[in-house]
């Protein structure tokens, strides 16, 4: 990298910022930043996924974490170019700790850090076995009554969970489940992954089956093995799960199938997790460390209880349970919902001709699939992004430096513009009787999925039945079920031989409440939201995803989710986390999020 002006200003920031910080300086580390500045923090400084904002948040972070983390070392990244653009410098670094080594993104503004982001990479001395120190895989030597891998790793699968026991048990073997448990594998942390499921990636088969991601392709990957080159950019539900399952076998996972956790109480005198298994029919007591729920970022199935459901002669199911439009050919269907779920399912049961209406009780918001690759991922997660030089770890984090706070700043001006590119389809969509949002203050898809997980739907087709009226719009909220279909607030009548309700979900500590106790479930309170204030997200404002990823109010319990994107980029966070209590490194905890019980709607 050459020696330009913006890369001489970054060196000498980050020089000030060390040498602050090497005198346990800490008033004059907070006035290296803006007033307004932000510092995200990945573990390295925190143990913790934070955010502080402002000087005055940042001096007390460092007050209280500095003795322990001793930062060294903090270089710029020679082999990354720093850039400039509209006044703001940016430039990636690495770094030291006390007990690993990171990397770091720094902006500034007026010689001043606007953004710094500072997340751990390895624990020092416990690094993954990987490139130049990759296992042999073979015992070298020539060796008496010595076993191959095959003997080995099949002891290995009888033994843990019986002889002997896990130090992490993971309840959920999805794409979260599998990313954690593959993470935790490449550290040495004994896991098991339990799933109710016959066999892995069936959570992606049981679903509907016109399902499939609606997030690209260079977006999805999994940790250690990409998507090879000719995978589709958008992949099919029973591909993915194809791929699941190749990657729990060929990831050396221990994953357990047909395996229901029934119950799970922590010990605080032994610091142990007492969790019951039903293992297909039989009963496994199993004891644990660390328990990690990866049922899934939405939690349970949100079903509505109408008056008169109980009394209607055809099907109904909520979308979770759709088996696909085969079995209702030629009949009447109501979807009830106007998000991705619904239009997915909609689409699907008009292709295969059934008369089919979306009730839709609250405004959508809806961007098309290739303009939200165009302008809101193909920077970062596209083919000319790889040509250019970006990695998928670099894009992750590249987008884990922006702070949630700043967040709507970077993405209005993407919404803005496909919302005047995409103007002829929007109005279409309006004339056709839809209720369309883009979001509180117009900042689009994401944040949506951020504050609330619901909202919204990636257009790969259904928008255009909607707008040909082939698939039928009805407005309002349901007032009672009746035999043969659905009344709605203002009287009108739906006849129908299926409902589907595509209700979104609840938060993931339901799940905490039938397993563990609510009493558990009220001490961690919910998940997900950024505590913005705005629709289904309350405040106050976290500045990250409630207890996802991080530290709980109960000791020892993790929650992991997301889009396989989440799943992929903060499995590392959560796994160093989790290696870090097992090798009894010291994980000083700051900013513990406090406990929120919201009732989200």
């Amino acid at each position: 990298m050459s020696d330009t002006n913006e890369s001489s200003t970054v060196r000498t920031i980050l020089a000030q910022f060390q040498d602050a910080l090497s005198k346990g300086d800490v008033d004059l580390a907070a006035e290296c930043f803006l007033e307004t500045g932000y510092w995200r923090d990945l573990l390295s400084f925190t143990w913790n996924i934070k955010t502080m904002e402002g000087r005055t948040a940042i001096f007390d972070m460092l007050n209280a974490q500095l003795d322990a983390v001793k930062p060294s070392q903090i270089k710029v990244d020679n082999s990354e170019q720093v850039t400039e653009d509209d006044g703001v410098i940016s430039a990636w670094f690495d770094f030291e700790t006390s007990v690993g080594r990171g990397r770091g993104h720094i902006r500034l503004k007026n010689n001043k850090i606007w953004t710094l982001l500072t997340s751990l990479s390895e624990l020092k001395g416990h690094e993954e076995q990987s490139g130049p120190t990759r296992p042999l895989g073979a015992h070298p030597g020539v060796n008496k009554n010595r076993t191959t891998w095959k003997e080995d790793r099949e002891h290995e699968l009888a033994d843990l969970g019986y002889g002997t026991q896990p130090y992490t048990v993971i309840i959920g073997g999805g794409q979260g489940g599998i990313a954690l448990g593959a993470r935790l594998r490449q550290l040495g942390v004994p896991t098991i992954i339990l799933d109710k499921n016959t066999r892995p990636g069936d959570s992606w088969r049981n679903r509907y089956k016109s399902l499939c991601l609606h997030d690209p392709v260079w977006y999805d990957h999994l940790p250690y093995l990409p998507f090879p080159k000719n995978w589709p950019v958008f992949t099919p539900k029973d591909k993915i799960g194809d791929w699941l399952e190749m990657y729990a076998k060929v990831m050396e996972l221990n994953y357990w199938t047909s395996s229901v956790c029934t119950s799970a109480a922590y010990d605080e005198a032994s610091k142990e997790w007492s969790i019951e298994v039903d293992r297909n029919g039989e009963k496994v007591s199993l004891k644990a460390k660390q328990l990690v729920l990866a049922t899934g970022m939405s939690g349970k199935p949100n079903i509505p209880e109408f008056p008169g459901a109980d009394q209607f002669k055809g099907d109904q199911h909520h979308s979770s349970k759709h088996p696909g439009p085969d079995a209702y050919r030629g009949k009447k269907a109501l979807v009830i919902g106007s998000n991705n779920s619904a239009h997915d399912i909609c689409a699907a049961l008009w292709e295969n001709d059934v008369d089919v209406t979306m009730v839709q009780r609250s405004s959508t918001h809806i961007v098309r699939s290739e303009s939200l690759i165009e302008h809101g991922l193909k920077p970062l997660y596209s083919e000319q992004a790889l040509a250019e030089g970006m990695t998928t770890e670099k894009a992750d984090l590249t987008f884990a430096s922006i702070p949630y706070g700043l967040l709507p700043e970077f993405q209005k001006p993407v919404y803005d513009t496909i919302r005047e590119q995409d103007k002829e389809f929007y109005t279409s969509l309006e004339n056709a009787g839809f209720k369309l949002d883009y979001g509180v203050g117009d900042t689009g898809l994401f944040l949506k999925y951020l504050r609330r997980g619901s909202g919204y739907y990636i257009d790969v087709g259904a928008s255009q039945l909607v707008i040909d009226g082939q698939i039928q719009l009805a407005h309002g909220q349901v007032k009672e079920i009746v035999e043969d279909g659905v009344l709605l607030e203002d009287g009108t009548k739906l006849e129908a031989d299926l409902i589907v309700y595509a209700t979104g979900y609840n938060s993931m500590s339901g799940w905490v409440a039938d397993l563990i106790g609510q009493d558990v479930a009220d001490k961690v309170g919910i998940c997900w939201g950024l505590g913005s204030e705005t629709p289904k997200d309350p405040g106050p404002w976290q500045g990250e995803l409630r207890n996802m990823w991080k530290p709980t109010q109960q000791t020892a319990m993790w929650f992991h989710g997301g889009n396989l994107h989440q799943s992929r980029h903060y499995s590392q966070y959560l796994a160093l986390q989790i290696k870090a209590r097992m090798e009894d490194i010291p994980t000083p905890v700051y900013g513990l999020p406090d406990t929120h019980n919201i009732d989200r709607g």
